[in-house]
């Protein structure tokens, strides 16, 4: 078994734009347990920890900047339970799926990764964009279905049935899914 990363893709998100309402009703259902995978990867060797977020629209952003316009939007409650450790990786993206215009490729090459696990928003937007482009390099995807957060119900399962299907992605629980069994 190759190494394993835990990509957390969208969170830091100030929600400040269309569709907001409809995102932040899965977002508040999602953050709890997706808090908990974090922690654990983060507390865990063998599990690399990576965070891809967009820059909505600032090139020149920093993590720091990313991160603090996110803390101070209007749900700050959705973003302090998920901020990024300092010690691990942080991509700024600009387009839909988190290999698009990032080094993340480079990076998990490097690692030797072979299995992502994709968490984070919007499921039927850039976690099934990413979701596509990890399947086209070859690595094996999960994709705990209760930490990734949609806008609309109906496209979020049609990309989680697309994934599991075309893309071959394991659909599980957060629960147990750092286990050795469920990774191997």
């Amino acid at each position: 078994m190759g190494a394993t990363a835990l990509i957390v893709v969208d969170m830091l998100n100030p929600y400040d734009h269309e569709d907001v309402d409809l995102l932040v009703k899965s977002a508040e259902r999602v953050v709890p347990p997706l808090a908990r995978l974090v922690r654990q990867a983060h507390d865990r060797d063998d599990i690399d920890l990576i965070y891809v977020n967009d820059n909505h629209g600032d090139f020149t952003a920093s993590r720091d900047e990313i991160t603090d316009r996110a803390r101070e939007g209007e749900r700050p409650d959705l973003v302090e339970p998920l901020l990024p450790p300092a010690d691990c990786p942080f991509l700024p993206k600009v387009r839909h799926s988190a290999f698009f215009g990032t080094s993340l490729e480079y990076l998990l090459h490097h690692r030797e990764v072979e299995t992502i696990i994709l968490t984070g928003q919007v499921t039927e937007q850039c976690v099934l964009y990413t979701a596509l482009d990890a399947y086209v390099r070859h690595y094996s995807i999960m994709i705990p279905q209760d930490c990734v957060a949609h806008i609309h119900p109906d496209l979020a399962d049609a990309a989680l049935r697309m994934m599991e299907r075309n893309m071959r992605a394991v659909i599980t629980a957060s629960e147990g899914c750092l286990d050795e069994d469920c990774l191997s």
